[in-house]
C-alpha cells in the first residue's frame, strides 16, 4: 500500500519501511512482550528473530496460541512466488516456519506459485516459473524438513487439489474489493485478479486453523482470505509477519531475485559472496580509517551488520560485541564484511551439499493429488 515515503504489495517494496507506519496502515497487530513469553512458554525457549523483532507484526496469533494450550492444533503454511533462484531473504520465513513446525509438532505446507509469477511477470514463461519452482523446492528441502509432515504444493501441478477450495474462496471476492486492496487496473490481466483465491486454498486444506509465516508484503492477500472465511464456515487463517530483508545495496526496499548486485542466491559459490558483499554491502562506516576510528560506525544501517542480525549469527552475545565494537570504531568496515563473508559461505557450504542431495527426495515431498 503506497505511503509517502514507502510502498510495500505483494509485487513491489520501495524504500525506507516504517514498520510502526505498517502496522497501522495494515491493520495488523505489534508483536508484544506478552506474545513472546505466550509463545516461549508454550515452546520452551524463543527464537532469536522473534527476540531481535524480525518477526515483528501477527495477525491472531495470541488466540491461535491460546487455542494451542487448550488442545486445539494448528497446521503451518508458507511459500514462494518462483520468479527466479532463491536468495537468503526467502529462507527467513521457511527457517523459522521449520522452527515453529518443530516446536509446535504439525504439519507443514510450502507453496509454489508458478502460475502467480507467470502472470505478474511479462518476461516469464509458464516453463520457465515451473522450473523455478523445482530449484527453490530444493532449497526449502535443504533446511531439513521431513516428507512424513512436511507437503509441497506446486499451483500448476496441484490444481486438482487446490481449484475446488479456491473456487468457494473466488465466489465471496467481489472485483471492487480486490482492486481496493491490490490497485488493480482495467489492463490487469484476470489471472492476477483471480489468483488471491488460489493462495488462499492452502489456508483451508485442512480442518483446522493455519498459522502464516510470511514477508509483510503478502500481507494483503490473507487480508482478503481472513475476511472470506467466516463466509465459507472456516477459521481465519492467523498470520505471522517478518520484516522486508535489504538488498546488500542499502537498507531501503528489500532483497530482489532480480537484481544480481543486491542478492546473495544460495547457489553463489564462495568467491561470489565474497566479491559481491566486498564490492556492493551498504556500509555504516566513515570515509576514512581515522574518522572511523575516532567517530565509529552506524550498524543500524550497515547492511553486513543487518544480515548478522536477521539471520547469520544468532548469538546475541556475539551479535551485541560486533554492534559495539563497530559503533565504537574499534571495528572496521572491512573487518565487519568478513565476519559476513565467512559467516555466510560457512553456512552455503553446508546448505549447497543438502540442496544436492534434495533432487533425490523432492518426489517424496511434492503434494500427491487426491
Amino acid at each position: 500500500m503506497p505511503s509517502d515515503d514507502f510502498i510495500v504489495t505483494p509485487w513491489h517494496v520501495e524504500g525506507k519501511i516504517d514498520y510502526d507506519k505498517l502496522i497501522k496502515q495494515f491493520g495488523t497487530e505489534k508483536i508484544t512482550a506478552e506474545i513472546l513469553k505466550k509463545i516461549e512458554k508454550t515452546a520452551g525457549e524463543i527464537h532469536f528473530m522473534l527476540r531481535r523483532g524480525i518477526f515483528f507484526s501477527h495477525r491472531d496469533l495470541g488466540k491461535i496460541l491460546d487455542e494451542y494450550q487448550s488442545g486445539k492444533k494448528f497446521f503451518l503454511y508458507t511459500g514462494r512466488g518462483p520468479s527466479g533462484h532463491t536468495h537468503i531473504g526467502h529462507l527467513v520465513p521457511w527457517v523459522f516456519a521449520k522452527w515453529l513446525q518443530e516446536k509446535f509438532q504439525t504439519t507443514m505446507y510450502f507453496q509454489l506459485t508458478d502460475d502467480e509469477k507467470f502472470y505478474a511477470k511479462e518476461n516469464l514463461t509458464l516453463e520457465q516459473t515451473k522450473s523455478f519452482a523445482y530449484e527453490n523446492a530444493l532449497d526449502f528441502i535443504a533446511l531439513g524438513f521431513k516428507p512424513e509432515n512436511t507437503k509441497i504444493i506446486i499451483n500448476t501441478n496441484n490444481i486438482r487439489t487446490l481449484y475446488p477450495i479456491a473456487a468457494q474462496v473466488a465466489k465471496k471476492i467481489n472485483f471492487s474489493n480486490t482492486k481496493a486492496v491490490f490497485g488493480f487496473k482495467n489492463e490487469t490481466n484476470i489471472g492476477m485478479i483471480f489468483y488471491t483465491s488460489l493462495q488462499s486454498a492452502p489456508c483451508f486444506i485442512e480442518d483446522r486453523q493455519v498459522l502464516i509465516p510470511l514477508g509483510v508484503d503478502q500481507d494483503p492477500h490473507f487480508r482478503i482470505t481472513r475476511d472470506v472465511a467466516p463466509k465459507i464456515g472456516r477459521p481465519k487463517p492467523a498470520l505471522i509477519h517478518n520484516i522486508m530483508i535489504p538488498s546488500l545495496t542499502g537498507p531501503g526496499g528489500k532483497m530482489s531475485a532480480s537484481e544480481e548486485s543486491g542478492t546473495i542466491y544460495t547457489t553463489d559459490a564462495p568467491q561470489v559472496v565474497k566479491k559481491k558483499i566486498n564490492k556492493y554491502a551498504f556500509s555504516g562506516g566513515q570515509p576514512t580509517v581515522e574518522e572511523h576510528r575516532r567517530i565509529g560506525g552506524n550498524p543500524d544501517i550497515d547492511v553486513s551488520y543487518q544480515y548478522l542480525r536477521i539471520f547469520f549469527e544468532p548469538d546475541d552475545k556475539k551479535l551485541k560485541s560486533i554492534y559495539d565494537d563497530y559503533k565504537s570504531g574499534k571495528m572496521l568496515t572491512g573487518e565487519l564484511k568478513a565476519i559476513l563473508i565467512d559467516k555466510v559461505n560457512s553456512f552455503l557450504e553446508e546448505h549447497q551439499q543438502k540442496r544436492e542431495k534434495a533432487k533425490d527426495q523432492i518426489e517424496r515431498f511434492l503434494l500427491s493429488e487426491k
